[in-house]
């Protein structure tokens, strides 16, 4: 291997395109096609978005599903669904998309950050008894990277305080638990199907649940308000236009069958990525839970320690990798306790919590220290893999260390 790297002038070591996203065929051109010469293009008239509503509940183990315009909204809609009213305290991680938090700051609750784990980056379930008050109703976990939390865990701590589930599952499609698919183990599920996403039409969301009372909920609610039964103009509950068109569903419908298809070459590219960098100094992967029957895979994390890379920045770690031609990669989350945003939201609306008194060492790290590879790298082969190792081995050489 030449020693010399991309960034100073060498030889890149990886030099083929990685696999496009997103992806799409003629399976795609003839649902869009059906739709426009239907002239059915809402979901009032249509059924594409029925279709695939069934579709994917039924993938997802759950027994209800209702498409929404954003995986934001699908958040938002499961907390309206669950009543959860301004000033009510919902726990959750620090250590995600700021949806997340900006879904419960909209409804008028509060956002309660519990730090995550350092091995699996997800909601660490030995402080959430901790945070909880006689002010929470829910906690919202996130299956960060597609890595179910424990919900056998999470479940007994909610069942044993009274509290309310909402998993975010946006990154989540076809994880399992236990053999048990994630979104309908909890309360509610919300997904997400934006251009990133391992199922995607652009944008796109969906919120799932094996209750029937929050289904009819989630069905009013994203309906302006109308019952089922009752007349068009008749609205029982404060709801908005939450329904997706048509052209969305008819791509979504195809593309699911194609996610089933990537499942078993994302994770067989993972587990080999992960052998090889298990025993490597300086990149550690997140360890595999025998319990996650079903990875979603949506990125493939490891920690970055700079005193392996001559104490060299993760942002310059970054650069160099890129340059030997590992592009789909990217530094990841800015803890959202530390997020401006949030913590101008919080101090307006909510004075009393004070984020700048709130320490969470372990996502403060993540923020600092962690690097994504983007799932369609794991769509690639055996060799995409192999280079990604060779090109961080080579890195860790030129930068001087033995």
């Amino acid at each position: 291997m030449n020693s010399q790297l991309a960034i100073d002038g060498g030889k890149p070591t990886h030099t083929t395109p990685w696999h496009p996203w997103p992806i799409f065929d003629e399976n795609e051109e003839k649902n869009l096609l059906d739709v426009l010469h239907s002239g059915k293009w809402s979901e009032l008239t249509g059924e594409y978005v029925h279709k695939f509503e069934k579709a994917f509940a039924d993938f997802q183990h759950a027994r209800y599903g209702f498409c929404v315009p954003n995986g934001t909204l699908a958040l938002e809609l499961s907390l309206r669904a669950l009543n959860i009213r301004p000033g009510d305290e919902v726990i959750t991680t620090p250590y995600t998309f700021i949806a997340t938090t900006t879904t419960i700051l909209t409804v008028g609750a509060v956002p309660v950050y519990v730090d995550i784990d350092p091995f699996t980056f997800n909601l660490n379930l030995n402080q959430i008894e901790n945070a909880i008050t006689e002010k929470t109703k829910a906690i919202v976990p996130v299956h960060l990277a597609g890595r179910p939390v424990d919900m056998d865990r999470l479940l007994k701590i909610a069942r044993d305080y009274k509290l309310h589930v909402i998993e975010d599952a946006c990154q989540a499609w076809g994880a399992e638990w236990k053999g048990k698919r994630v979104g309908a183990l909890g309360d509610l599920g919300a997904f997400s199907f934006q251009l990133g996403k391992n199922l995607t039409a652009g944008e796109g969301g969906m919120v799932i649940t094996n209750n029937s009372e929050l289904a009819d909920r989630c069905w009013s609610i994203k309906n302006v308000g109308r019952s089922r039964t009752g007349a068009w103009y008749e609205h029982f509950l404060i709801g908005a236009n939450l329904r997706l068109p048509e052209w969305e569903a008819a791509i979504l419908l195809a593309q699911l069958n194609r996610l089933i298809q990537h499942i078993p070459i994302r994770e067989d590219n993972a587990r080999y990525l992960s052998t090889l960098f298990t025993n490597f100094p300086g990149l550690t992967p997140v360890p595999d839970d025998p319990h996650i029957t079903s990875h979603g895979r949506h990125l493939f994390i490891l920690r970055y320690h700079p005193e392996y890379f001559g104490n060299k920045s993760r942002q310059d770690f970054l650069a160099a990798f890129r340059a030997e031609g590992i592009s789909p990669v990217s530094a990841g989350y800015i803890p959202l306790h530390r997020s401006p945003a949030v913590m101008n939201a919080m101090r307006a609306d909510h004075p009393e919590y004070d984020l700048s008194k709130v320490v969470l060492p372990v996502a403060e790290s993540a923020g600092q220290d962690t690097i994504w590879i983007n799932q369609n790298a794991l769509l690639g082969s055996h060799e995409d893999m192999d280079h990604i190792f060779e090109a961080a081995v080579k890195i860790q050489k030129a930068w001087g260390y033995k």
